[in-house]
């Protein structure tokens, strides 16, 4: 695909106008919640291009295989489970868990060629990821820290949205913060201080390996923001605000943020704290799957059991916001595709981030 879009090189953002969007293969996506895969059923979604199809075994374990019947290509998410086989609705030819052709109606012995392609597959921490690039390269050691999606420290409800747009646009999104002064006016910003406060960023590395970008955001003397009084009514005063994230391959924000009172900033009543965990991935090279959910700490909330719900209404709308933004910006750059983005200084993680995307896409290439 051709966009009109930001490049990068050496971290820096230039004005090409056309680039290709980059996937790399060789990382962990996120392909599902875990209560989206029913025991004894069959989950399909489609991850960079690859339809690919999820089932749990009898004993739990999850497998991901080729969503095509390698026989005239049908979609085996609309065929039957049989234990832990699936067959084809179309000409009822039948694989097993690992992508095995067990069976071929009317056909004494299986043909050669018919094994489906598997994916590594791994359930972490209620997400479940699909590694599509080489398996023998698949880490577990490069899966996100997404630890408040099932502590027990932490309250949350999970979501999910759907993107007609590039995922790489929803990244540059979630990679700069300024925009919450003004697209979340209403919702998580709260005051134009967040657009103009400095981030510092710094890369986030496992061993040698750079993962991502570590951003850190915090401005001082500045309201309660309004998704906060929509479960914690009653802040009153300035609030120091912070917003502390890693944002790694392929496109993971991992976020501590809140604030304290500026005149009290031990005063454990009044502090806010959350966590969130987000997954941008990418579905086709012009649409996106976004999961997120954002956690309360359990024991600052009286009616914990009523938190994920509000928390998860008023959040909901602020990412409506986001999408609204991203895919009125992506219909506008279809429109015009020869105008160049013009950089300026806040896009500096952004522009870091796709020269790491870039560098991992090209580097796969060859």
């Amino acid at each position: 695909m051709t966009q009109s879009t930001l490049s990068s090189s050496n971290g820096k953002i230039t004005r090409s106008r056309h680039v290709d969007t980059p996937f790399v293969r060789n990382c962990w996506y996120v392909i599902a919640w875990s209560h989206e895969v029913p025991d004894g059923g069959l989950f399909s979604r489609t991850v960079i291009g690859e339809p690919v199809l999820l089932m749990r075994r009898a004993d739990g374990r999850l497998t991901a295989l080729l969503d095509r019947c390698s026989h005239r290509l049908a979609p085996l998410s609309i065929g039957q489970r049989e234990g832990d086989t699936v067959r084809c609705a179309y000409h009822g030819i039948r694989f097993d868990a690992t992508g095995r052709c067990l069976e071929v109606p009317g056909t004494e012995r299986v043909p050669p060629g018919l094994d489906l392609k598997t994916y590594p597959v791994v359930e972490h921490r209620r997400w479940i990821f699909v590694w599509m690039g080489d398996p023998a390269l698949a880490d577990t050691a490069l899966l996100p820290d997404n630890h408040s999606n099932d502590s027990p420290d932490w309250v949350n409800q999970p979501g999910y949205m759907h993107y007609e747009v590039p995922y790489l646009l929803i990244c540059d999104n979630l990679l700069d913060f300024s925009h919450l002064s003004y697209v979340h006016a209403t919702t998580l910003g709260g005051s134009t201080e967040i657009a103009r406060a400095r981030q510092h960023n710094e890369p986030v590395r496992v061993g040698d390996r750079q993962v991502g970008v570590r951003i850190t955001r915090e401005v001082k003397g500045v309201p309660a923001s309004p998704y906060w009084h929509s479960f914690r009514p009653g802040l009153a005063g300035d609030y120091r605000r912070w917003f502390h994230y890693d944002f790694v391959l392929p496109g993971v924000l991992l976020m501590d943020s809140g604030g304290h009172p500026m005149d009290a900033p031990d005063d454990v009543a009044r502090t806010v704290r959350m966590h969130s965990c987000q997954a941008v991935t990418p579905e086709t090279e012009t649409s996106s799957h976004y999961f997120f959910q954002q956690s309360c700490q359990r024991q600052d909330f009286e009616r914990a059991a009523e938190t994920p719900q509000r928390m998860h209404e008023v959040l909901l709308k602020a990412f409506v916001e986001d999408r609204d933004m991203i895919t009125a910006q992506y219909r506008a750059i279809l429109a015009t595709p020869d105008l160049p983005m013009r950089p300026v200084a806040l896009d500096a993680a952004l522009g870091q981030f796709r020269a790491l995307v870039e560098r991992l896409a090209q580097a796969e290439a060859r």
